[in-house]
């Protein structure tokens, strides 16, 4: 158990899926969060991972803060947050670059 979170130590998410080292695992979590962080700012979020805390830290640009253990419950916790319901396969985030010029 996570003495900062509470959170009990999980052996990884499938997105970490390919990552032999603990760098590739970390460099997959930033850009995990890079990757949330575009999709949940149209809705006032962002989204945090670091080094020193299991999971991902959600935040409203008011300073409403909220901590998940995966993808799974960043969409409930971010739908929460917002007060709107949030859709991970918006047509914004799902087209390719070629469609989006």
């Amino acid at each position: 158990m996570c003495a900062s979170c509470g959170f009990p130590a999980a052996p990884g998410h499938w997105t970490e899926a390919g990552a032999i080292s603990a760098p590739d695992r970390w460099r997959a979590r930033f850009r995990r969060a890079q990757l949330l962080r575009a999709a949940l700012r149209p809705y006032g979020l962002t989204a945090h991972e670091d080094t020193q805390v299991l999971g991902i830290q959600l935040s409203t640009l008011t300073g409403r803060n909220e901590m998940v253990r995966d993808l799974t419950e960043v969409w409930v916790a971010a739908e929460r947050l917002a007060g709107v319901a949030v859709d991970p396969l918006d047509p914004r985030y799902t087209r390719s670059t070629d469609e989006s010029a």
